[in-house]
C-alpha cells in the first residue's frame, strides 16, 4: 500500500510540474507571440509522452534532447496575432495614418489635374487627370506600406520588446510574413481610399483589375520588407526617416508620376528603366488605363517579383542571425 501510495504521489507531481511548465510557456508565447527565437527544453527527466501532455502547442522533435517547435496550428495562431496586432496599431490612430494621404492627394489631383493638366493636355489616348492618377495612388502606397513597418519595427527595438519576444517558439518568417502583411494591408487601404477619391475628379476605366491589384499588392510588399529592413539596421528614430527622404522621395518623383517616359531623352531614359519605381507605375497604369510606358507589363512583375524575394531573403537572413537586434 505505501509503494502505491509513493508512486501515485509521485506521478501527481509530475503531472502538476508538467501542467506547470505548458502553462507558463503558453502565457508567454501569448503575450509575446511576435518574434522568433526558441524557447528553454523542457525538463530533462520528463519523457517525450509526459511532454505532449504539455498540451498541443509543442511538438517534440528530438527524443533525447527534447527541443520542440510550434505546431502548424498554433504557427497560424501566432501569425494572425502579429497581423492583427499590427493592423490595430494603425487603424486605432486613423487619423494620422490615413486621412493625410486623402489630403496630400487631393491638392496633387486639384493642381496637377485640374490647373496644370488643362494646359498640357492629353498624354497618350488619356487626358493628363487619368493619366497622373496610378502614379499617385503607387506613391500613397509606397510611403504608408514602407514607413508602417519601419516604424513598428524599430519601437519594438528601441522598446526592448524584442529581447523578451524573441523567446517566443515562432519561426521567423512568420515573424517577417506577420509585419510585413500589416504594412501591405495598410498600403491596400491606402489605396482604396485614395483611388475612391479619384472618382470625383475622373472616371478610372479599370483596364485588368487583376492585374492592378497585384501590382498594388508586390508594390506593398517590397516596401513593407524595406520598411522591415531599415528599422532593423536604424539605431535611432532619425535614421528611420533618412531612406523615405534621400532614396523613396526621388525615386518616387522620378519614376514617371507626373510625365511620361516617351518625353525623356535616350539617355535619361536608359537611366529610368533602372528605377524600380517606374515598373510598378507602369504595371499600375497598363492595369487602371490599359497604357504603359514600358509595353508590355510582364516584364514589370518579373521586375517586383525578384526584388520581392532578394529582400524577403534578406530580411529572414538577419532576422535569423539577429543583425540590427544585438547591441
Amino acid at each position: 500500500m505505501g509503494g502505491r501510495g509513493s508512486a501515485h504521489s509521485a506521478s501527481a507531481c509530475r503531472r502538476l510540474r508538467v501542467r506547470s511548465f505548458a502553462a507558463s510557456h503558453h502565457f508567454q508565447v501569448f503575450w509575446v507571440c511576435v518574434l522568433g527565437g526558441q524557447l528553454p527544453a523542457p525538463p530533462k527527466n520528463l519523457s517525450a509522452r509526459v511532454c505532449q501532455d504539455a498540451g498541443p502547442f509543442y511538438k517534440i522533435n528530438h527524443r533525447e534532447t527534447g527541443y520542440y517547435t510550434m505546431g502548424i496550428a498554433r504557427a497560424w495562431t501566432a501569425f494572425c496575432t502579429i497581423l492583427i496586432k499590427e493592423v490595430r496599431r494603425f487603424l486605432r490612430i486613423w487619423p494620422q495614418t490615413l486621412l493625410p494621404p486623402v489630403i496630400t492627394m487631393s491638392l496633387y489631383l486639384v493642381i496637377f489635374g485640374r490647373v496644370v493638366g488643362a494646359r498640357i493636355g492629353d498624354i497618350g489616348t488619356v487626358s493628363y487627370t487619368l493619366f497622373v492618377v496610378p502614379g499617385l495612388i503607387m506613391m500613397s502606397v509606397i510611403s504608408n506600406s514602407y514607413n508602417n513597418v519601419a516604424s513598428s519595427f524599430f519601437s519594438n527595438k528601441f522598446q526592448r520588446s524584442i529581447e523578451e519576444l524573441q523567446v517566443a517558439p515562432v519561426p521567423h518568417w512568420i515573424i517577417l510574413s506577420g509585419f510585413v502583411l500589416g504594412g501591405v494591408t495598410r498600403g491596400l487601404l491606402t489605396a482604396l481610399v485614395v483611388m475612391g477619391l479619384s472618382f470625383f475628379f475622373v472616371d478610372l476605366p479599370f483596364h485588368s483589375v487583376t492585374i492592378s491589384l497585384c501590382a498594388i499588392l508586390l508594390t506593398a510588399t517590397i516596401f513593407s520588407l524595406g520598411g522591415f529592413l531599415n528599422g532593423m539596421l536604424s539605431r535611432k528614430f532619425d535614421d528611420v526617416t533618412i531612406v523615405p527622404t534621400f532614396i523613396l522621395t526621388p525615386l518616387t518623383y522620378l519614376g514617371g508620376v507626373f510625365y511620361s517616359l516617351s518625353v525623356l531623352p535616350d539617355t535619361w531614359y536608359l537611366i529610368s528603366r533602372f528605377n524600380p519605381v517606374v515598373y510598378q507605375i507602369n504595371a499600375l497604369r497598363y492595369g487602371l488605363l490599359g497604357q504603359s510606358d514600358l509595353g508590355e507589363v510582364g516584364l514589370s512583375f518579373v521586375v517586383m517579383v525578384s526584388i520581392a524575394a532578394i529582400l524577403f531573403a534578406v530580411c529572414l537572413y538577419f532576422l535569423k542571425t539577429g543583425k540590427g537586434l544585438r547591441s
